[in-house]
Order: C-alpha cells, then structure tokens, then sequence
C-alpha cells in the first residue's frame, strides 16, 4: 500500500481471511464495544497465526496507523495474552471476526474474561488491602489540614476499589474509558451502576471523607462475607478512623 493508498482494515480482513495460516481475528478496542467508536478510533486487531506457519503477511507486523493497528501472534502466545495483564479487560469484551477453530478462537477469550477462584480471591485480598491503605491515608491526611493530600489519596482509593469490586464477582477491571460502558450492561452484582457511578465521581473529585466512609462500610461488610475478615482485621483500631462516625 502506498502513503495514499494506506491500508483499510476491510482490506486487511479481506487478505488475512484469504491467508490459511490465520487461524483467527480479533478486534478489540472501542470498535469492540457498541456505540464508543469515534471519529478518532483506529481498529485494534489481533491476527492470530497457526504455531509455526509461515505467512507473507509477517510483513504488517508492527503496522500502525490512524485506521489500524495489527498486533501478529502466534496461537500458543495468544492464548496467554493478557493474563495477567493490563491487555486482559480488552480481550475480555473483544469481537471475533474470523474463528477457524471451531469455537476455539471464542473458548479462549471466554477464559481470559473470567478470573478463577484462587485468582480471583487473591487478588479481590490484595486489591482490599490497597483500597483500604489510600482510603486511610485520605481520611487522617483530611484529619490532618492535608486537604490536596487527601483528595489525591481519595482518588487512588477509587482505582484500587473499581480492581477489587470487579475481582469479587471474578472479572478484569475495564478501562476507565468502559467503566460506564461495561457497568450498564454488565452491572456488578450487589450494587445500583447509577448510584456507584455517582459516588466513584464525587469521591475522585472532592475526597468527601463521609461519603468515603459510608462506602467503606458497604465495602466491609461485603468484603468479610465471602472471607476476606483477615485483610480488614489486620488494620487493627485503625479502622476505626475509616468507619461511619
């Protein structure tokens, strides 16, 4: 393709369908979630290619323009792509195109959109911990006359809630560009997606202690029902200091 003739990704999907040695396509991206495509959106697609083929199409590998942007892998490494892994969220809602498996291709994103047990309550313990640490700091450092202080630490609280909430109901976290996107359609269990929403925003914006405290207690309760008292008892009287007053 020439510089006024850059690559669609129509054309792509065209070759790549033709190519035997894709086994499959994957789009990902806001293309791959219904209505968050723009003007500005490129199309993220994974071409994944048969364990030890050959193919011409090796030359787009690392192509990446304003229309798309190709990542080439081979089956085994795309089996293990993104988990763990900042890239899992996106393979978890992505979009088949092209599945030359049998389902193959679907199996292996329906596993990467679900945590295990054993993963799943490791790190809902982990992410509990690291919520209820920027929690404590915000709270003492409002305490303090720290009011920056704490509404930073408010903020971080909030990424390290959103890991935990969806680690609880065994889901990667999305983006926080699809946080909206990914609630209203696959709303966590437990909670109201309008009324989470609003409370994500007024704490990451004002660091209203209250607020962040009546939260808390929500996130205790539900945090020690499915085994995770440890996590929280480990805080010892310092709880005290997150709780409702």
């Amino acid at each position: 393709m020439t510089a006024q003739q850059p690559l669609s990704y129509d054309a792509f999907v065209e070759l790549a369908a033709a190519d035997p040695a894709v086994v499959g396509l994957v789009l990902k991206g806001s293309y791959a979630h219904e209505g968050m495509a723009t003007e500005h959106s490129d199309h993220d697609l994974y071409v994944v290619l048969a364990d030890g083929a050959t193919t011409e199409l090796a030359r787009f590998a690392g192509h990446r323009t304003a229309e798309l942007d190709l990542v080439l892998v081979s089956l085994a490494d795309f089996r293990t792509a993104g988990v763990p892994g900042f890239e899992r969220y996106a393979l978890a809602r992505a979009r088949i195109v092209l599945d030359r498996l049998d389902g193959g291709i679907a199996r292996i994103l329906t596993a990467k959109a679900r945590l295990d047990a054993d993963e799943a309550f490791r790190g809902a313990g982990e992410w509990l911990d690291a919520y209820a640490n920027s929690l404590y700091r915000s709270v003492k450092n409002d305490r303090d006359g720290q009011p920056l202080a704490a509404r930073l630490d408010a903020a971080d609280s909030i990424g390290f809630l959103l890991e935990l909430l969806f680690a609880l109901d065994h889901r990667p976290r999305p983006y926080n560009k699809y946080l909206h996107w990914e609630l209203t359609r696959y709303p966590l269990p437990g909670w109201d997606t309008g009324c989470l929403l609003e409370v994500v925003d007024r704490i990451s914006g004002t660091g209203d202690v209250s607020l962040q405290r009546r939260l808390f207690a929500r996130v205790e309760a539900a945090a020690r029902l499915v085994g995770h008292g440890a996590v929280l008892d480990a805080w010892g009287e310092d709880l005290d200091l997150m709780r409702p007053r």
